[in-house]
């Protein structure tokens, strides 16, 4: 099933579940206030629809806009490793986004004005089920929710002031999400599912999920044994090679740009880059 988070027409906030050209809304009396807490109960599949609005008419959200940690793994193509020029690991390099720098499909993707060095990273995200600490891999798919598109977008220049990651991965809304979760039930195998982004309908990256040099169950099993997982955490599992940093000359995002994220049943987010005011 897909689920999606959104305005209804009241500007109130509320979630779904998509089924076509309707969102049917979640959020009614007795039933979780949001999202996350719908994870959390573990009930999501027995929530009652309600009432229907067309996709195409409402605002989206992040599709889970309030995650109480977003983990991000870095250099996990190997194409996205050589073109960096890091050194082969032997554990996911983790780093972490805050949960306001989350925006939606649709949404303006945000250039700081302190920066001319915007990029885009394409990447599969994972949404987590249940709370969890030093899970097994073989026991890692029973934590996920769902899976969704996410744009790492990566302020360079202040990304590179150290080597330390976190100030380029944190201004405002430069992390598009969504634009809906799909459940394990229904993505079934997604080793085969490919990973692109396009500049202005130009494809900049693009590499299957089984590429990834650490895979989802593995970060899982890294990622918690040092923090606990909650309902509703997110991890953006790495992004190809073929960022705009690395070309030559190198692509930032201007003003006026649109950029797409599209991980195939998981859907394509679009954002327009806009100039911080």
């Amino acid at each position: 099933m897909k689920y999606v988070s959104f305005l209804r027409p009241d500007g109130s906030a509320s979630y779904g579940r998509l089924d076509g050209d309707k969102v049917y809304d979640l959020a009614q009396a007795g039933s979780p206030a949001d999202l996350k807490a719908a994870i959390a109960g573990g009930a999501l599949a027995q929530l009652e629809n309600g009432q229907a609005y067309d996709y195409a008419s409402i605002k989206l959200l992040p599709v889970v806009p309030n995650p109480g940690k977003v983990l991000c793994v870095g250099h996990n193509y190997e194409s996205h490793r050589k073109e960096t020029g890091r050194d082969p690991v032997a554990n996911p390099s983790i780093f972490t986004r805050f949960a306001d720098t989350l925006i939606a499909h649709g949404d303006d993707l945000i250039c700081p004005k302190v920066s001319t060095d915007f990029d885009f990273e394409a990447e599969l995200a994972i949404i987590i089920s249940k709370p969890g600490r030093h899970i097994s891999e073989a026991d890692a798919a029973d934590y996920i929710a769902g899976y969704a598109c996410f744009n790492d977008a990566s302020v360079r220049d202040w990304q590179w002031h150290t080597r330390q990651f976190t100030p380029g991965k944190n201004f405002p809304g430069t992390a598009p999400f969504g634009p809906f979760m799909m459940t394990p039930d229904e993505a079934g195998d997604i080793s085969e599912v490919h990973v692109i982004s396009r500049l202005n309908g130009e494809v900049m990256q693009d590499q299957p999920v089984k590429d990834m040099i650490f895979p989802i169950a593995q970060i899982i099993a890294y990622v918690s044994a040092f923090t606990p997982l909650s309902p509703g955490d997110v991890i953006a599992t790495g992004t190809p090679g073929g960022v705009g940093a690395k070309r030559t000359p190198p692509v930032w995002l201007k003003p006026g740009d649109t950029i797409e994220i599209d991980c195939g049943p998981f859907g394509v987010i679009k954002n327009t880059v806009t100039k911080e005011q």
